[in-house]
C-alpha cells in the first residue's frame, strides 16, 4: 500500500478518532430522542414534503425519505462547515492547545448541565423565523435553518462536538473535525429518517423513548459533564496522545 495511503488508514482507524467519532455519533442520538427535537419530527417531516396530516400517508414513501434526507444534508452540510472551523482554530492556536481544551472542557460542563436544564437564560429556544417554500426544494433550507438556531437540546451536544475537533487540529489535519461533525449528523440524522418512514407507515409512536425522555436527557447530561471534566482537567489530551502514540508504535498493512 502507498506511504500516503497507509498514512490516511493509519488515521481513520486511529484508537482517538475512533473514540472521538462514537462520542459525536451518541451525542447526535441523545439530541435526536430529547425534547426539543423529538417532537418536532411530525412537523419537519409534514413540511420539507410539502404535506401534513392524514394526505402524508397517501404519498409515496421515497418522497419522504428524500425529504427527510435533504433536510438532514442542509443541517449536515452547516455542521460540517462549524466542525472544520473549530479543527482549524486548533491547528492555528497549536501551541496554546492544552490551553484551550480546558477552556472548551469547561464550557462542555456548562453545556452539560444546560442540556439537563439548568442555567434558565439558556433554556430559551432562537431559531431563524424565516422558512422555505414547503416541500422538497425548501427540505435543505430548512435543515440549514434548524443549525443555525439554537436549542437547549442541540446546541449543548454539538458544542461538545466543536471542542473535541479542536483537539485534533493541532497536528494540521483540520478534517477530522468535519468527520466528527459528520457523524455527529448521523447520529441525529439517520433517526430522523427512520422515524419519517415510522410516521408516514403510522407506526411512529416511540412509547418507550417518550417514556424514558427524562432520563435520557439526564445520561446525555451526565456524558457531556464526563467529557468537559476530562477535557478541563487535561485527561483527554493527554489520552488522546497516549492513544496516538500506542498507534505509531504498529504498521498498517493492507
Amino acid at each position: 500500500m502507498s506511504g500516503i495511503g497507509a498514512e490516511f488508514a493509519q488515521t481513520v482507524l486511529s484508537g482517538p478518532l475512533i473514540l472521538a467519532a462514537g462520542a459525536a455519533a451518541l451525542a447526535g442520538l441523545v439530541s435526536f430522542v430529547s425534547p426539543c427535537v423529538l417532537p418536532l419530527v411530525p412537523g419537519y417531516v409534514g413540511y420539507v414534503t410539502g404535506l401534513s396530516g392524514s394526505s402524508l400517508k397517501d404519498k409515496e414513501t421515497w418522497r419522504v425519505v428524500v425529504g427527510i434526507a435533504l433536510f438532514v444534508l442542509g443541517f449536515t452540510v452547516v455542521f460540517v462547515v462549524l466542525g472544520t472551523g473549530f479543527s482549524a482554530l486548533g491547528a492555528l492556536f497549536s501551541q496554546w492547545q492544552g490551553v484551550l481544551i480546558r477552556i472548551l472542557g469547561i464550557v462542555v460542563v456548562i453545556a452539560g448541565f444546560v442540556f439537563m436544564g439548568g442555567f434558565g437564560l439558556l433554556q430559551s429556544e432562537h431559531r431563524i423565523q424565516a422558512r422555505p417554500k414547503a416541500g422538497l426544494w425548501g427540505a435543505p433550507v430548512l435543515g440549514a435553518t434548524f443549525a443555525l438556531g439554537w436549542a437547549p437540546c442541540v446546541g449543548p451536544t454539538l458544542s461538545a462536538v466543536l471542542s473535541m475537533s479542536v483537539s485534533f487540529g493541532g497536528d494540521g489535519t483540520i478534517w477530522r473535525g468535519a468527520l466528527l461533525a459528520f457523524v455527529y449528523c448521523l447520529g441525529l440524522g439517520i433517526p430522523f429518517i427512520i422515524l419519517a418512514v415510522a410516521i408516514h407507515k403510522g407506526a411512529g409512536r416511540l412509547t418507550w423513548v417518550r417514556r424514558h425522555q427524562t432520563t435520557i436527557v439526564r445520561v446525555g447530561g451526565i456524558m457531556l459533564i464526563v467529557l468537559g471534566v476530562f477535557m478541563a482537567s487535561g485527561l483527554w489530551n493527554a489520552w488522546m496522545t497516549s492513544l496516538q502514540g500506542l498507534i505509531y508504535d504498529f504498521e498498517v498493512v493492507i
